[in-house]
């Protein structure tokens, strides 16, 4: 027996085909590797230009344009190179992003000693290693940043003046990594507002070197990032399978509010099945057979 359906049912039924389960865009991905500063220069500009300017540093938002910077260099406390601290909420009201760990902590700290600055002894006296004052290079001079106790730092989104009391979105994050020896091991993930992943990229490799790894959507809320650096927490020597990575400046989108936005195929054809069903509604009745 042949049912034959309603025209509006059958457009959703097409909808729901026809749509994909994600319709977001393929991410541009910005990645590259070398010995310094200079070598990664050019493609660092190049996201930076991508996501536009100004660099809109400590402003309050919402703003229209721009992006936000960290390069763990400012503030001049020697603090930060003595203590870690959990969750990570220097930035939180100034640049709208928090840092957390499984670990015990994050810290800023430059690779080696400096007496007149840092008494304790930068990345080499913290962990008691003098190996990570030469192998360990800073992008921008001359704090590094990592997590103690683990590989893992987590990145979440807010709209910066709010103090953590809106939640935000990015659609671009990138950060330069130091001293990547492993492919495929040290990397970023990125998840949307509902906790799906959008992807996971890893950071070309460069051995004492520093590696530039950055990704931009264009259709895709970003409101979490988490960044995998190297095989193991910092402590022991770098080598023989162990790939201890820290990390410099922080590059990302400015921070828009977080908007509850449906899933992209669950959004259209709710939008479809309400304007068939609207459609079926206002239909002419035919009069009834005498």
């Amino acid at each position: 027996m042949y049912m034959r359906f309603p025209y509006w049912i059958r457009f959703v039924f097409w909808i729901f085909l026809s749509v994909p389960a994600s319709a977001g865009a393929v991410p541009i991905v910005f990645s590259v590797s070398g010995a310094d500063a200079a070598t990664i220069q050019s493609t660092v500009d190049g996201f930076r230009a991508a996501l536009g300017g100004p660099n809109n540093g400590n402003a309050p938002g919402p703003l229209g344009s721009g992006r936000r910077e960290i390069n763990w260099d400012g503030g001049g406390g020697n603090f930060t190179t003595t203590s870690a601290a959990m969750p990570f909420n220097v930035f939180l009201n100034t640049r709208g992003a928090q840092f957390i760990t499984p670990g015990t902590g994050l810290i800023q700290a430059p690779p080696a000693a400096d007496a007149g600055t840092f008494p304790p002894g930068g990345l080499a006296g913290l962990f008691g290693n003098p190996t990570y004052g030469s192998i360990f290079t800073t992008f921008s001079d001359e704090r590094l940043f990592t997590p103690v106790g683990s590989n893992v730092t987590d990145g979440l989104f807010f709209l910066p003046g709010t103090n953590g009391a809106v939640a935000a979105t990015v659609s671009a994050f990138g950060l330069v990594f130091a001293d990547v020896d492993l492919a495929d091991t040290t990397s970023i993930q990125f998840f949307d507002p509902n906790g799906n992943s959008l992807g996971i990229f890893f950071a070309d490799s460069f051995n004492n070197g520093l590696s530039f790894l950055g990704v931009r959507f264009s259709n895709e809320a970003i409101s979490r990032v988490r960044i995998f650096t190297g095989n193991s927490a910092l402590g022991p020597n770098d080598g023989g399978g162990v790939d201890v990575v820290v990390m410099d400046d922080f590059i990302y989108a400015e921070p828009r509010a977080l908007q509850a936005v449906p899933e992209p195929a669950t959004g259209l054809l709710l939008s479809a099945g309400l304007a068939g069903f609207g459609w079926k509604r206002t239909r002419p009745r035919r009069p009834d057979a005498a």
